[in-house]
């Protein structure tokens, strides 16, 4: 017999007590890991501060020098193009590739690994192969093939206009497998009923595509255009390892503000400035993020 004093847990108080410890690690793991260092951005955004010195706060100094730095919102305007050109791109050539690959019965599974391949390639090895691509006559291999049919050598990374879509184009290469597979799992998801019924009816292929195919894959690309959004707008990798010394050039034309962070904070130690940089790019992805999932929804 319980003593009166003591306090009996029914058995749904156990299970929720026992649910709170196991959540717990994962909750302080995210604490610790994620929330602090991004609170912790926001008061050094606010400071000058050399990595190994003290602290010295400054207030909003950091932020008035961003709005007075022409190099800022050059590379701020090349990371809203690596957005604005590269995610419309990469969706629409996945959903196509992922559609008519749904398609295939023929080696499927390979050429569906065949596309996956880029996504697992390392970025630093991908970036310098296709640096090599793009090289002069005789090494560069594009160059090569349009010498070949006659037409004339591109400068490519050396041009301040051909530069960011060279750059672009093995980012939207490497996160191409990625999207294919996720598009071909929600394709597979589409019960087939829906098509059997469509084509009893005799609706035609594109029809099936526009009100079928495309409105039961909104879950995906909502999914996708998130993900995809936020890649490219913090793009380094293919920036630092395929143009010259990793500078983003030339004169700064395919310099992300992921990469002027980079600078700021580890070539200047100029950290309360890269911090403030920082800050203006999370609270971008923020917004584009809430924006977006808002808008897909509402459609």
């Amino acid at each position: 017999m319980a003593d009166a004093g003591t306090t009996t847990l029914t058995l749904e108080q156990k299970r929720a007590i026992w649910a709170w410890v196991f959540l717990a690690v994962p909750v302080i793991f995210y604490v610790i890991i994620r929330f602090y260092p991004t609170l912790n951005a926001f008061v050094i955004s606010f400071t000058d501060w050399n990595l190994v010195g003290e602290r010295t706060f400054i207030g909003i100094e950091n932020y008035v020098r961003l709005a007075q730095d022409p190099v800022f919102w050059k590379v701020m305007v090349n990371t809203v193009l690596y957005g604005v050109i590269g995610l419309p791109v990469s969706i629409v050539f996945a959903f196509v590739v992922a559609y008519y690959l749904d398609q295939v019965r023929f080696m499927h599974g390979f050429l569906r690994a065949l596309y996956f391949i880029p996504f697992l390639t390392t970025a630093a090895a991908m970036g310098w192969v296709w640096r090599w691509f793009y090289q002069p006559v005789p090494v560069g291999v594009f160059n090569l093939i349009l010498v070949e049919f006659g037409f004339g050598q591109q400068p490519f990374l050396r041009s301040t206009t051909q530069a960011l879509p060279a750059v672009l184009a093995p980012a939207v290469w490497a996160g191409l497998g990625f999207q294919i597979v996720i598009f071909l799992a929600g394709l597979r998801a589409i019960p087939s009923s829906y098509y059997e019924a469509a084509k009893i009816d005799g609706a035609s292929a594109w029809r099936i595509l526009t009100e079928i195919t495309i409105p039961l894959l909104r879950p995906t690309i909502v999914f996708l255009v998130v993900i995809s959004t936020i890649g490219f707008l913090r793009i380094f990798d293919q920036v630092f390892n395929i143009t010259t010394q990793g500078e983003g050039g030339p004169l700064n034309a395919t310099k992300p503000i992921v990469l002027y962070i980079y600078e700021s904070a580890f070539d200047s130690f100029d950290m309360g400035y890269a911090t403030a940089q920082t800050v203006i790019l999370f609270l971008m992805l923020l917004f584009i993020t809430l924006l977006q999932l808002w808008y897909l929804r509402q459609k």
